[in-house]
């Protein structure tokens, strides 16, 4: 039965935020309030929050950075995955990816389509894994957000949930690169 392990210790990763927009500003970022409230509320660690416009290249290069920052654990961006022409985060980040998570998607869609009905389909959200660190690109709506996170990201970014989750294989994702990731999680 899923759920939490009262009796191991939780580890806080540092997660990074990003917000692929060519209107938002801080200000009236509601999709990446949404993330970081509810990751400060979990008891990880922001560990950086950026905007940028709707463009391949300005995508790539700010998740590049930061699955290059050995400090960063997860990244986490909102907006680009619809299928308009200027949405292009997918073709931006998934060429980063070592491993894709299909998983990821398909149990957004469960998530989406209980909550959205069909009009779930015209998500392209996608996660994956790269230089150690965990990737997930994620509609750019508040309530997308919300589900993702508190159906799915809440549980496998939390060491205690237990049969399994990304924490405890996260030091084993750089075996190739033996550097520390998430001090704390045991295999």
């Amino acid at each position: 039965m899923p759920g939490l392990d009262e009796s191991r210790s939780f580890v806080p990763l540092k997660i990074a935020v990003l917000t692929v927009s060519d209107t938002r500003e801080l200000a009236d970022d509601k999709s990446g309030n949404t993330l970081v409230e509810r990751i400060r509320a979990a008891g990880h660690t922001l560990a950086e929050r950026a905007i940028v416009k709707d463009d391949v290249k300005a995508i790539r290069q700010r998740v590049k950075a930061w699955i290059a920052d050995k400090f960063i654990d997860v990244v986490i961006s909102t907006g680009g995955t619809g299928f308009t022409g200027r949405d292009v985060t997918p073709e931006a980040v998934e060429p980063l990816f070592e491993k894709r998570m299909d998983a990821f998607a398909m149990m957004f869609l469960l998530v989406s389509e209980r909550k959205i009905g069909t009009s779930a389909v015209q998500t392209r959200a996608i996660g994956g894994t790269a230089n150690a660190t965990f990737i997930f690109c994620l509609p750019g709506s508040p309530g997308a957000c919300k589900d993702a996170w508190d159906e799915i990201l809440v549980h496998q970014l939390d060491v205690r949930y237990r049969p399994c989750n990304f924490v405890e294989i996260l030091p084993r994702l750089d075996e190739h690169l033996r550097r520390a990731k998430a001090k704390g999680a045991t295999a």
